[in-house]
């Protein structure tokens, strides 16, 4: 989901500073909350977690350009059912940022883009996991299908990121469209195996439930049903 140079150029940059700044706001407020149902010891721990884990993510696993922007293996959905909200979301934007820095300075004008792609789409599932989990499921209990429905609304959500940005920089021309559609179509092989992933990662917390249901290291919901 880096969004590749050029796609869309300074004139219309500034755009992209305005949905970063809406996002990051909304990871404020996340994190507010998370804060005070915790510490912020525990918060500092999981947030340095989640960014070396999306660093580590961004650099070691397989990602490759199609189209417009390249294809990750991000794991956002498996993020937020092991740390919650708030601690996944530093994560993408840490992680994105020091991978810019240090290895992709190319990157770091898009930055701005990219962290609203990334960002957004996962208050989004946060969004859907709240209304269609009910409140006596903690997450270890999850079935595919709920995972699955978690993962698509992530990655859809970073496709229609994408295709904005795409739009925006370059129109409606038959070349962009079809560079968006590679993309798209690229990004099926993320939607069918990140579930995967989730269910397996879900299975070995539960497999250790007795030894880490009572830590505050993790989401309280992926052990626990939410209390009325």
């Amino acid at each position: 989901m880096h969004i590749e140079p050029g796609i869309v150029d300074s004139a219309k940059i500034g755009l992209s500073y305005v949905t970063a700044a809406v996002a990051i706001m909304g990871v404020a407020k996340a994190s507010f909350s998370n804060i005070k149902k915790t510490n912020p010891l525990t918060f500092l721990v999981k947030s340095v977690a989640t960014t070396a884990l999306v660093f580590t993510f961004f650099q070691v696993l397989p990602h490759y350009s199609v189209g417009v922007s390249e294809v990750h293996f991000i794991l956002g959905s498996t993020l937020f059912l092991l740390f919650g909200l708030a601690p996944a979301s530093i994560g993408l934007a840490l992680g994105l940022l020091i991978q810019g820095a240090f290895f992709a300075p190319i990157d770091l004008p898009q930055y701005g883009m990219n962290v609203t792609t990334l960002l957004i789409p996962l208050m989004a599932l946060s969004y859907v996991a709240n209304k269609t989990i009910t409140k006596d499921t903690p997450y270890i209990k999850l079935k595919y299908a709920q995972v699955l429905k978690l993962s698509l609304v992530y990655q859809a959500g970073i496709v229609g990121w994408v295709t904005f940005w795409a739009i925006y920089g370059q129109g409606i021309g038959v070349e962009n469209l079809l560079s968006i559609l590679s993309f798209g179509g690229a990004y099926m092989l993320v939607v069918l195996i990140e579930p995967l992933v989730d269910l397996g990662v879900l299975a070995i917390a539960k497999f250790s439930a007795n030894r880490f249901h009572k830590t505050t290291f993790f989401e309280k919901r992926l052990y626990n049903a939410v209390q009325a």
